[in-house]
C-alpha cells in the first residue's frame, strides 16, 4: 500500500481494508467489516462496486473509530494460514505530514495525533509479529521524522535497514543485462566508465542512465556503445533539462522533511559542497552555524540536526571531519542547477 497521499490516519485504515480484500482467505472476513462500517453510513454493501470500497469505507471512519477499526483489520490479516507482508510505502511522508501540517509547524494537537497513529502501529505490529511482518519503506527516512517531536521510540518495533548502492561490479553486470535484452552492445570498459561517472551506484540511477544511452543510440542508428557515447549522454541527458526534472525530487523531498526555513539552509550547505569539488568543510559548517545563531530565530533546527537528515537521507558522507557528496551525479547535478546566482558564504 502506498500512503503517500493520506491526509489521516482514516486514509490509512481506508487504503489498508482495501488492499486487504485481495488476501486469500481474508477477503470474505474484509467484506464483513466492510458492511459493518457500511451500516454506519445507511448503506448496504451490495450497493458497493469493488472500486467504490476505499472511498465508503473511509466514509465510515472518523477520529472516534478508525483506529478500532484498524485494530479489525490486522485481526483479520493475523488469521490467514499463511505469514502476511504490509508493505507501507512512503509511511515517513505521511508521518510527516501529520506531524508538520501544510504550515510545517508541530503544534500540541499534532503531535499528540502523530502519537496516536505510531502508537497503534506499533501496537499492532507487536501484537501480530509472528502472523504479519510489517515492511516501511520510503523516499525519505522513518528516523529523523518523529525524532525532532521525541516521539522516535514508537519506530523502535521496526529494524532499519539501510539499502545501499550496487558495487560497480553489480552495476556493470546491471548493465550488460540489460543491453543484452535490448540487443545492445556495451563494452566492458564502457560499463566501467558509466560507474565511475556516477561513483555511486544507485540502482535507479544506473537505469536511468542505461535509458538515456539506450535511446541516444536509437536516435544514432545504432547498438554499440562508445565512451564517447557515455560521456555525451551524462553531460547533456542526464545533466540537461531533462535531468534536471528526473532528479528534482531531491529537492522537494527535503523541502517535506525540513520546512521552509532549515529547507534554505541545508540548500545552502548543499550547494556549498557542489561548488566546492562536492566537499562541504567543517570550516564552511562553523560559518554556517555563527550565521544561524546571530539570524534566525530559535525554531530554527540546530545545524547538526540538518546535517544528521542530509547524511541519513544519503545526500552527504563523512569524510574525515568534512562531508562529500556521495553521488558524483547528485553532485554534479546540484551544482549545474544551483551554482550561477549562488555566493558562497565566505564572500558574503
Amino acid at each position: 500500500m502506498d500512503i503517500e497521499d493520506a491526509e489521516t490516519p482514516e486514509d490509512v485504515v481506508a487504503e489498508l481494508a482495501f488492499r486487504a480484500q485481495s488476501l486469500q482467505g481474508a477477503s470474505q472476513k474484509v467484506r464483513e467489516l466492510f458492511s459493518n462500517v457500511l451500516q454506519t453510513i445507511g448503506q448496504n454493501i451490495e450497493e458497493v462496486g469493488v472500486h467504490e470500497f476505499r472511498v465508503k469505507f473511509r466514509a465510515g471512519l472518523d477520529s472516534s473509530n478508525w483506529h478500532r477499526r484498524g485494530d479489525e483489520v490486522f485481526t483479520t490479516l493475523s488469521q490467514s494460514q499463511k505469514l502476511v507482508v504490509v508493505a507501507i510505502d512512503e509511511l515517513p511522508i505521511f508521518v510527516n505530514r501529520l506531524l508538520h501540517g501544510e504550515e510545517f509547524t508541530i503544534t500540541t494537537e499534532r503531535r499528540n495525533a502523530t502519537d496516536v497513529f505510531m502508537s497503534w502501529l506499533r501496537r499492532n505490529g507487536q501484537l501480530h509479529q509472528n502472523r504479519v511482518c510489517i515492511i516501511v519503506s520510503g523516499s525519505i527516512g522513518l528516523e529523523p521524522v518523529p525524532g525532532r517531536s521525541g516521539l522516535s521510540a514508537h519506530a523502535n518495533f521496526l529494524a532499519p535497514f539501510r539499502l545501499e548502492p550496487w558495487s560497480h561490479e553489480t552495476a556493470s553486470d546491471c548493465l550488460g543485462a540489460l543491453a543484452r535484452g535490448y540487443q545492445l552492445e556495451i563494452p566492458v570498459l564502457v560499463r566501467q566508465a558509466m560507474c565511475e561517472q556516477l561513483r555511486s551506484c544507485i540502482p535507479h540511477h544506473v537505469q536511468h542512465f542505461f535509458d538515456q544511452l539506450h535511446e541516444h543510440l536509437r536516435r544514432e542508428g545504432r547498438t554499440e556503445a562508445a565512451k564517447e557515447d557515455a560521456q555525451d549522454v551524462y553531460k547533456r541527458y542526464m545533466l540537461g533539462v531533462r535531468g534536471q526534472v528526473h532528479l528534482e525530487h531531491y529537492e522537494s523531498r527535503l523541502k517535506m522533511v525540513l520546512g521552509d526555513e532549515s529547507y534554505g539552509t541545508a540548500l545552502e550547505l548543499l550547494t556549498e559542497g557542489a561548488i566546492n569539488d562536492g566537499l562541504l568543510t567543517q570550516e564552511t559548517i562553523e560559518q554556517y552555524r555563527l550565521a544561524i545563531a546571530s539570524r534566525y530565530n530559535v525554531d530554527h533546527r540546530p545545524l547538526s540536526e540538518i546535517l544528521y537528515i542530509l547524511e541519513h537521507d544519503g545526500y552527504l558522507e563523512r569524510d574525515q571531519g568534512d562531508y562529500r557528496f556521495a553521488s558524483r551525479l547528485l553532485e554534479d547535478w546540484w551544482r549545474t542547477r544551483h551554482r550561477e546566482y549562488f555566493v558562497p558564504i565566505s564572500e558574503r
